[in-house]
């Protein structure tokens, strides 16, 4: 029977002895253990009484049976639901009711207060801890090692990966076996992955990055993982030496030159360092380099699109810049309010179109329609332009914009000069509210260690590089900006925390 899912990813390593995870305590798991693993998981969600099409949300620790639970999920047709860790019971509520989950896998410490929610949604509830030890592994281990693959096509559903919802209720994106595939099979290419390769993997799998691109591209591409529960510092430096690729998110790339161990000696034998999830400062691609000799290669994508764009491989990786729409993907600019295309050089909405743009909306058809074109386009949300190269520059979310006095601001533009300031490590510009302008500028900066920014020499660089209606009305200094667990700055948190500042 036909899945390419499980086929192409998972299937294709049947019976190889191959090494497929390498974990901190020295344990070697391959290809062929791994798929015993994970089809005796799907004996388990056969014996409870699922079927293709139904729903598993899973809400555990980063571990080889956590993996092993999707690739049960894709061998069973179920569709898999991953949950951040950090998500609430309230929201976790939501997630399992808005979705149907027939089971639910928990961390045992979440045991006691997801029961009475999953039994009044009519849900199973499993546990599966970090130790890989839980209700889950006690079933699966009696289970046999061979499962029947059950039967699929391309454009059934694979995923539910739920939005982070900083505006309204979190929306699930429905993404294919196809869109999965497809952009699986492209960032292989691009980026050269084949079997030789070792991928260090510090990322979350209960996002997109971590589990649909990191994890996909090593089993497309045959090659092993080091499987790190999370990034610490530590392990990361003592793992580099057996890699030769790493993806990660810009906060490990900063950490990591903030280690004196980090060197160009320790990173010789790497191929390839990827960063994503959150823009990286110019100002870190240029260390980076000079201390490594390595040039990080910066890609966009999104929840509902996996990746779009990226730096090119073999030629120029640009500092600011997400590089060009991979194959297969079309990337256009569009007004904001009628949507027609703005040309090269001009700031407005990003749309995307191609195999790997989602389904649409678990349960809402009208933010689907209203975010997925009849013709495929997605309108991403994002403001960025085309240069003149060609190359792809994200300017912030359309949501961020801010329109002060009837002019449009980009926070993004006045965000580059502040962080160029001496003793600025980092900024966010938002808009607040203003009684006479609607809205206007206000600067966060996050002060250099040691350092003690000058704020009238900074609004002094500003003036000058600036026109008058760009300049924040006031710049603060806070120890550091929100963040979300891919290292997005949460910009929504910052303008509810100031929304009074000007108000009367």
């Amino acid at each position: 029977m036909a899945n390419p899912l499980y086929d192409r990813l998972f299937g294709a390593h049947a019976g190889q002895g191959t090494p497929f995870l390498y974990l901190p305590d020295g344990t070697v798991i391959s290809h062929r253990e791994f798929l015993a693993l994970a089809a005796q998981i799907a004996h388990v969600t056969a014996a409870i009484g699922l079927k293709p099409g139904d729903r598993v949300a899973a809400q555990v620790q980063k571990s080889p049976q956590a993996l092993a639970l999707y690739a049960a999920c894709a061998q069973a047709g179920l569709v898999f639901l991953p949950l951040n860790t950090a998500y609430t019971v309230d929201e976790l509520t939501y997630f399992i009711e808005n979705s149907g989950a027939s089971l639910v896998v928990c961390d045992g410490s979440s045991q006691t207060t997801l029961a009475p929610v999953a039994e009044k949604l009519g849900a199973r509830l499993e546990t599966l801890n970090a130790d890989g030890s839980g209700t889950l592994m006690d079933q699966a281990r009696g289970m046999p090692t061979e499962f029947n693959t059950a039967e699929r096509e391309s454009g059934d559903l694979a995923a539910l990966l739920y939005t982070s919802g900083t505006t309204g209720r979190s929306k699930g994106a429905m993404l294919t076996q196809d869109n999965l595939l497809s952009n699986a099979e492209t960032l292989v290419s691009e980026w050269r992955f084949t079997k030789a390769d070792v991928l260090l993997h510090a990322l979350p799998i209960f996002h997109t990055h971590g589990l649909f691109v990191a994890t996909n591209v090593a089993l497309m591409a045959g090659c092993s993982m080091i499987l790190l529960p999370k990034f610490d510092l530590d392990t990361v430096i003592d793992w580099l030496p057996k890699a030769t690729a790493m993806m990660g998110v810009p906060t490990f790339y900063t950490r990591l030159l903030g280690d004196t161990r980090f060197t160009r000696d320790l990173t010789a034998h790497m191929r390839l360092f990827v960063s994503g999830s959150a823009p990286l400062l110019a100002e870190t691609h240029v260390q980076f380099e000079t201390r490594t000799g390595h040039r990080i290669l910066e890609r966009y994508g999104m929840t509902e699109t996996n990746m779009n764009t990226s730096n090119p491989y073999d030629g120029e990786r640009r500092a600011g810049t997400v590089g060009f729409p991979l194959p297969g993907v079309e990337l256009k600019i569009t007004n904001p309010d009628d949507g027609s295309d703005l040309p090269r050089g001009e700031i407005g909405l990003i749309e995307v179109r191609g195999p790997n743009v989602f389904k649409g909306y678990w349960q809402m058809p009208e933010k689907t329609a209203a975010e997925l074109r009849e013709d495929g386009f997605f309108i991403t949300g994002d403001l960025g332009q085309v240069d003149a190269d060609g190359y792809v520059h994200i300017v912030g979310r359309n949501k961020d914009l801010i329109i002060s006095g009837g002019y449009n601001i980009y926070p993004k533009e006045i965000e580059l000069v502040l962080d160029e300031q001496p003793g600025v490590l980092e900024s966010a510009v938002i808009g607040v509210p203003h009684a006479d302008f609607g809205e206007t500028v206000l600067g966060v900066l996050v002060a250099a260690p040691g350092a003690a920014p000058d704020l009238d020499g900074i609004q002094h660089a500003v003036q000058g590089s600036l026109a008058r209606f760009k300049h924040p009305r006031e710049l603060i200094v806070i120890d550091e900006l929100p963040r979300n667990t891919m290292g997005k700055v949460q910009k929504n948190i910052l303008r509810d925390r100031y929304k009074d500042r000007f108000a009367g």
